[in-house]
């Protein structure tokens, strides 16, 4: 399920709306897009970051196809930034697993991101708001299975939606469709 255009245009309002109200300069704005280019399912939010960079956003972006920030090294990435800024606004940015009906589906929640949740990892939460995309479901079969099985159109698309808020968001008009 594709996001509509108001649906997009209603969540890059809204975080338009957190980073004016958050008093931040852009350069304190980070979004930390967190996961690995080794599983399709875990690659949304390298995609992104790459994504964000291609298109010049005029806020932070850590962790793209290159550079990705992923479990062996998000501690590391957190204290890079806690030691560059003092208080800056986090976006964190990750893939998610849930219910069938919600696969393609893109949340923007307040709070920090418990990444590695769905595969039982223990990570330092991360990010004052997340935005999750809904790659795959939850299935009884074990769940690494289900991001090695999530289809890469899923995640581009969920990736490009992302992109188009956020850089709707930044005031900028994205050439994606």
């Amino acid at each position: 399920m594709e996001p509509k255009g108001e649906e997009i245009n209603c969540l890059a309002l809204k975080v338009k709306e957190i980073i004016q109200s958050s008093g931040c300069q852009n350069e304190d704005v980070i979004f930390l897009c967190i996961g690995s280019d080794r599983s399709v399912g875990d690659s949304l939010g390298p995609l992104v970051g790459t994504m964000l960079k291609e298109h010049t956003v005029p806020y932070r972006v850590y962790g793209t196809l290159e550079n990705p920030v992923h479990a062996f090294n998000l501690k590391d990435t957190l204290k890079k930034i806690k030691k560059q800024f003092k208080k800056p606004l986090i976006f964190s940015v990750d893939a998610c697993l849930g219910n069938q009906n919600q696969v393609g589906y893109v949340f923007l929640k307040d709070g920090p991101l418990v990444p590695g949740k769905a595969l039982k990892k223990v990570l330092p939460e991360v990010g004052d708001y997340h935005i999750t995309g809904m790659v795959n479901y939850i299935d009884p079969l074990p769940t690494m299975q289900f991001l090695n099985d999530t289809r890469l159109y899923t995640v581009m698309n969920l990736a490009k939606t992302i992109v188009k808020i956020i850089t709707q968001a930044s005031g900028e008009t994205s050439g994606i469709k």
